[in-house]
């Protein structure tokens, strides 16, 4: 936060708090603590408050005397998302000493707190990092933890983003997850969702209709405003809460594309010159989702990295031989997107795509690899299926595991999905916990999104069952061969960590890629320190490593070998 810049919130100051909101529109705002309200002072727009009270002590607005309303910036709810906001000094909570990790060691595991563990608690999930850090993840990567109406959801449905959504724990179980990762020497990513806010509960709407600009709409209705300088600084005090307050080491940033206006990147700039000003003394990572496939600000101070959603078509595709939705332009030629991914990590860079008439992206072969967050599989490609299905529900066992080396052994930054490090067939399903209309509206959407199913629309999983949810555990029933999994991943990520790592810390100079047949390629990255060197074929055993073979796997239908070789 800037010395100019007001506090969204409550924050401590000597002798007591002082509370602030911004509603440029209302005419008054009162402040209600524990049930007794007073007159908020009024200064360009916002509205202040300094007060004596204990931590925990609950309190709300009220505009122009109407609903009592929980404070937007919230850090905790006495309730629901329509409760009364609570005290609490966050950076108060004690929390382990982390000195953090280099983007070049990350290998991720994205996971769903309320999923991730029979009981549903970042508490639960905290006892399982030690044997996430045994297998070789180096990161954790939640989906969005800030509350939302219900106990069950994904997260992207958040209306409160500076409060941990309840039915995962509270701000102290927070601070004690992130301390525990980071004693198993695991980083943490936190999703965050600063395009849109969810349905129900979003108080910003009744608050400070300014927040928003109603001459723009986005899928979730009247965009947000992000000319204003008061609405950037939302997220951006946001984003320094995450990161200083609560200790982890980076953000995901949900579809970026939504953010501001059309072919805008303005926010990220910004946002990537505060997370360098907080000066923590340790790394600090900002990794995007863009539809857009735009590159120009990847790379830059904290933005390390992006989504490669490309590579994950390409290789579904070619698992699957799907050409439905966004995976038209890669049926074509799967393999053929592969070698592009591996080559130049996107591959759509603005050229022309078979099966369509939309041109996305711009050049990014000049980015090093570590520039892309590959996977195999993700929440969304999977959860956004009508069941859910994993791709090696899809595609079988065999051909994953060689997909599963190739993605932990290339030097791009690999992500698992939560289960799939053990082979998990679990699905992970769309679910929600609304009620009344909403729910009913929710049901009706979700079977609308596959005309497919169009004669069996009651299969398709009801969002709102609390069944859905269960079903999404992904450790619930352990697959028949999920110590061979573990053992797959536990040696490829070591190998990585031996061998790849190093290259990636002495620096990139160039990669080349050769599509040798129609179904085999080769791979090499040249690095200051050596080469690595990656084959695969679709046809029978993978060709011959140029240099020295550290690994190699063969299943029916795939095989790969990878290999280093000294500086060229």
């Amino acid at each position: 936060m800037t010395d100019t810049e007001r506090h969204w919130g409550h924050r401590r100051i000597e002798g007591g708090w002082e509370i602030a909101t911004w509603a440029p529109t209302a005419e008054r705002m009162t402040l209600e603590v524990d049930g007794t309200s007073r007159k908020m002072e009024t200064q360009d727009g916002w509205h202040i408050a300094r007060i004596e009270a204990v931590e925990g002590a609950t309190y709300g607005f009220r505009r122009d005397g109407d609903t009592l309303l929980p404070d937007p910036a919230s850090r905790a709810q006495s309730g629901g998302v329509h409760a009364p906001s609570k005290l609490i000094d966050i950076s108060a909570i004690p929390r382990t000493e982390w000195s953090g990790r280099p983007w070049e060691e990350t290998s991720i595991l994205e996971l769903h707190v309320g999923t991730f563990t029979e009981e549903g608690t970042l508490a639960a999930a905290a006892r399982k990092l030690p044997d996430l850090a045994s297998l070789g993840f180096t990161c954790v990567e939640l989906m969005p933890l800030a509350q939302f109406d219900g106990d069950r959801g994904w997260g992207y449905d958040g209306v409160l983003p500076f409060a941990v959504h309840p039915a995962y724990g509270t701000p102290r179980d927070m601070v004690a997850f992130v301390s525990a990762a980071h004693e198993a020497g695991l980083m943490v990513l936190v999703d965050a969702v600063y395009n849109h806010f969810g349905p129900e509960g979003a108080v910003l709407s009744q608050l400070c209709p300014t927040f928003f600009d109603e001459q723009r709409h986005t899928p979730w209705g009247a965009a947000i405003d992000f000319d204003k300088p008061q609405v950037r600084s939302f997220f951006l005090q946001n984003a320094e809460m995450w990161l200083r307050d609560y200790g982890v080491d980076g953000l995901r940033l949900d579809a970026v594309h939504q953010i501001g206006r059309e072919g805008d990147t303005d926010f990220l700039t910004e946002l990537s010159e505060r997370v360098i000003a907080l000066d923590l003394d340790r790394p600090l990572h900002l990794v995007t989702e863009d539809e857009r496939n735009l590159v120009s600000y990847v790379g830059r101070d904290a933005l390390q990295a992006q989504w490669n959603d490309d590579y994950h078509h390409a290789v579904h595709c070619l698992l699957t031989g799907e050409s439905q939705s966004y995976y038209a332009p890669f049926s074509d030629d799967p393999f053929g997107d592969m070698v592009t991914a591996l080559r130049d990590g996107q591959v759509d860079q603005g050229q022309p795509r078979p099966n369509t008439e939309d041109r996305r992206g711009e050049p990014s072969s000049e980015l090093p690899p570590i520039c892309f967050v590959n996977a195999n599989q993700t929440h969304d490609q999977i959860g956004n299926r009508a069941f859910g299905d994993r791709l090696i529900a899809l595609a079988g066992p065999e051909r994953m595991e060689v997909m599963h080396a190739m993605l932990c052994l290339a030097p791009f930054v690999p992500m698992l999905f939560m289960g799939e490090e053990i082979g998990s067939r679990a699905p992970f399903q769309f679910f929600t916990d609304f009620h009344g209309d909403l729910a009913d509206a929710v049901r009706k959407g979700r079977r609308s999104e596959f005309p497919e199913f169009a004669d069996a629309q009651d299969e398709i999983p009801d969002p709102n069952a609390p069944e859905t949810f269960a079903r999404s555990r992904p450790y619930a029933d352990l697959p028949e061969d999920a110590d061979d999994w573990r053992a797959l991943t536990r040696a490829c990520l070591a190998l990585r960590k031996s061998h790849v790592v190093p290259l990636l810390k002495s620096g990139w100079r160039e990669t080349r890629v050769e599509r040798t047949g129609p179904g085999t390629l080769l791979a090499t990255w040249v690095f200051e320190q050596g080469r690595l060197d990656l084959t695969f074929s679709t046809e029978g055993p993978a060709p011959a490593i140029p240099t020295t073979e550290l690994f190699s796997h063969e299943r029916p239908g795939a095989a790969m070998r990878m290999g280093i070789g000294g500086a060229e």
